[in-house]
């Protein structure tokens, strides 16, 4: 196997690009996936790994050159194998719950240059109690792959490879976390993890993982134990620690650990003075802090929270931050900001009533 720092696109043809998707009973949504691809790929490459519901037939009509698998218990292997079928000098990673939204013409221009691992910004759509309407989570992730780069990890895989990480302005929509579409799927990948977990115990990303598949199955404590367990053990440079540090800070508020959060929130500070989810989370906690002390509320904890929000919309959105939720940075902020200055002018004109009736 040719090393990915040796690859080098050739100047003499056209690099070969092919589309890699590993997939099980997406009917639903594997033609949206494959028809976003047209135009922009050489080849698409598809390894079922064991459909029942016409998956099969239905990418085979989109073109797709199909290959099969059974389920070998393994994200990583599973992909590994597909990228041996391709045997291109790109590869881009797709799931069939995902669909290039935006910035497929990139695609072409990216990979006439030198090897490198290209990041597309993923957006997750998100619904249910805890989500605002029409919540969207932004994750830069590595998805455009030189020849040679391959997987490890059950599950929540990783590209290996020395090669630096680029972001590439491609968009990419994904609809697999909303509560229609999850339960299918949502037991599949603890066991995978714990697995991993038993052979890697000191790894910070596969607690994090931990941590964000006990969020959804609803268990915030275990949620919070993890990503605590997580943050412990993960250095400054990784790519997804400003997600890590939101989920951390959220879920220990959600159960009732907002001194721990205040103080992490505050030793992380200075890392994040441009992140608006960083600010909108912790104007979240001082909120939570004025209702549970309302003789503090409005001389202290309710203008710290607005000046949290007001910072959030000075900063903006930023769609460039792993794990950034859309609105965080404008509408969300917002609609927070003037729920709390309504709130201080109704305290304060109920002051100034009082003192006028004494």
């Amino acid at each position: 196997m040719k090393k990915a720092g040796q690859f080098r696109t050739s100047s003499k043809a056209r690099a070969s690009i092919a589309a890699v998707l590993i997939v099980k009973d997406e009917a639903r949504c594997i033609e949206r996936c494959l028809k976003s691809l047209r135009g922009h790929v050489d080849r698409i490459l598809v390894l079922d790994t064991g459909s029942t519901d016409g998956t099969q037939m239905l990418a085979a009509a989109c073109g797709a050159e199909l290959h099969h698998l059974p389920w070998p218990g393994d994200f990583s292997a599973a992909r590994n194998h597909a990228l041996d079928l391709a045997d291109a000098d790109w590869n881009l990673i797709l799931d069939a719950d995902e669909w290039i939204m935006s910035g497929g013409d990139a695609l072409r221009r990216w990979c006439k240059g030198q090897a490198r691992m290209g990041k597309v910004c993923v957006h997750s759509a998100m619904d249910g109690p805890n989500s605002p309407d029409g919540a969207s989570r932004r994750n830069w992730m590595t998805r455009l792959l030189p020849r040679g780069v391959r997987y490890e990890g059950r599950v929540h895989e990783q590209a290996v490879s020395d090669l630096p990480r680029i972001n590439i302005n491609i968009h990419v929509g994904h609809d697999g976390y909303l509560e229609a579409h999850v339960e299918r799927k949502k037991d599949r990948n603890r066991p995978l993890l714990l697995a991993d977990l038993a052979e890697r115990p000191d790894d910070p990303y596969i607690t994090y993982q931990l941590g964000k598949d006990c969020e959804l199955h609803g268990d915030m404590d275990a949620a919070a134990e993890r990503y605590e367990q997580s943050y412990k053990g993960t250095g400054p440079d990784a790519n997804w620690r400003h997600g890590l540090i939101i989920r951390l800070l959220r879920s220990l508020n959600k159960t009732g650990k907002r001194e721990k959060a205040l103080a992490i929130a505050d030793a992380e500070m200075p890392h994040w003075q441009e992140s608006p989810d960083f600010f909108f989370v912790v104007g979240n906690l001082l909120l939570d802090e004025a209702i549970e002390d309302p003789a503090q509320a409005v001389e202290q904890w309710l203008p710290l929270a607005a000046g949290c929000w007001e910072r959030c919309l000075q900063i903006g959105e930023r769609p460039d931050l792993e794990g950034s939720l859309q609105g965080c940075g404008s509408h969300l902020a917002r609609h927070n900001l003037t729920a709390v200055h309504t709130q201080m002018a109704l305290h304060a004109a109920q002051s100034e009533l009082a003192r006028i009736v004494q």
